[in-house]
């Protein structure tokens, strides 16, 4: 930490006076030159959890509207918590010389390169250091600095997980080296791409990087893209920003009954495997381990006896009994899986435990008792 602060950072901002949002003055040595940034933290930021962290570029029009949905999401969309730091640039312009980009090569100038280290080097290293951040940190820019955050993918691990691409104003040759580096990564990427429409050449450029993205079948990638006709260069971020933030935590919210149609039921896979691999991104995404939801182990109940996959119900019933421990889930499901399996005696002593337990959702002292009393009449107990 001594040795990234004495390089690079001169930041105003401590733990003590910590508010929701803070306006300082970052002093830049890969720029040399101080910077305005903004950066917004939970009202109950703690250094026990995980903080995904979302970096928002042109920030004097796209932090609010990024911390908004942050705060909006978090509290009724069952998404994390995050961080938000914004780098303003509309200052003399500064937006053209942080992003541009050589005409030929489409590579960053001179400053885009200093401001590309500006961003790795600089600002996040500071964040991880001095706060408890996730693994999963998001890119989020407009027109010339939504064609910026690509670069990251150039490397051979990208530096950023999530990016949110407005509107893009590409450098030469992107919309074929991006997806070639997306298909050359090997990590999850989610990428919302979003567009005014229109016939421009711009417009036309970012529609065909749309269709090379989409042409790509690779579990790792997560895209989606947005077009909205009638938005102009001004209003196209409040259109497209919305949908897309809640896009790229998708996989952090409940299983909704979309997911579980299109989804679960299609799936070739155990039903069980779903949930497995849900929570194992998760995971591995944001740095900590999510209590599974009660929402999504009934989708995967309801989606076992859909199908028949009755083997669900034993991995089912263990993670229940870890997790829900003083319910009668987690013995209900084990009673139900004994009963597939033909083991009378087993499925009723396993009932009869959770009808000692406290009642959850749907499952009640009454519906043990009904199965506890249909056991004894079929096999004489």
């Amino acid at each position: 930490m001594r040795i990234v602060l004495s390089l690079a950072l001169v930041v105003f901002l401590t733990q003590a006076s910590l508010a929701q949002v803070t306006h300082e003055i970052f002093e830049s040595f890969k720029l040399q030159e101080r910077r305005n940034v903004s950066y917004y933290f939970p009202e109950d930021y703690s250094p026990e959890k995980k903080y995904p962290l979302v970096v928002v570029l042109d920030a004097e029009y796209l932090f609010d509207q990024v911390v908004a949905n942050a705060k909006f999401y978090s509290r009724f969309e069952g998404m994390p918590e995050v961080i938000v730091v914004g780098v303003e640039q509309s200052k003399d312009d500064l937006r053209w010389e942080d992003c541009a980009f050589d005409e030929v090569s489409g590579l960053p100038s001179d400053k885009g390169k200093q401001f590309y280290e500006f961003l790795g080097m600089e600002i996040i290293p500071y964040l991880d250091l001095n706060y408890s951040t996730a693994p999963f940190r998001m890119f989020i820019g407009y027109d010339i600095t939504a064609n910026f955050g690509n670069y990251y993918l150039f490397k051979d691990r990208s530096f950023f997980s999530a990016f949110i691409s407005i509107s893009p104003r590409l450098a030469p040759e992107m919309e074929t080296r991006v997806p070639e580096r997306i298909l050359a990564i090997d990590q999850q990427i989610f990428y919302h791409l979003i567009s005014e429409g229109g016939n421009s050449t711009s417009n036309s450029v970012v529609k065909l990087l749309d269709q090379n993205l989409k042409s790509i079948d690779k579990p790792t990638l997560h895209y989606s893209y947005d077009e909205y006709p009638d938005a102009n260069e001004v209003s196209i971020a409040t259109y497209g920003l919305g949908k897309a933030w809640e896009q790229m935590f998708e996989v952090f919210k409940p299983i909704s009954p979309k997911e579980y149609k299109e989804k679960i039921l299609t799936s070739e896979e155990p039903v069980f495997k779903y949930l497995e691999d849900k929570y194992a991104m998760i995971e591995e995404l944001f740095g900590f381990q999510k209590q599974v939801s009660l929402n999504d182990i009934m989708a995967i109940y309801a989606a076992s006896k859909k199908k028949d996959d009755f083997e669900a119900l034993k991995p089912l019933s263990d993670l229940c009994k870890k997790q829900y421990p003083d319910t009668m889930m987690g013995f209900y499901f084990e009673g139900e899986y004994y009963e597939e399996l033909g083991e009378a005696k087993k499925a009723l002593r396993t009932f009869e435990k959770a009808f000692g337990m406290q009642e959850i959702d749907f499952l009640t002292k009454e519906l043990a008792l009904e199965k506890i009393d249909a056991l004894k009449a079929d096999f004489g107990f």
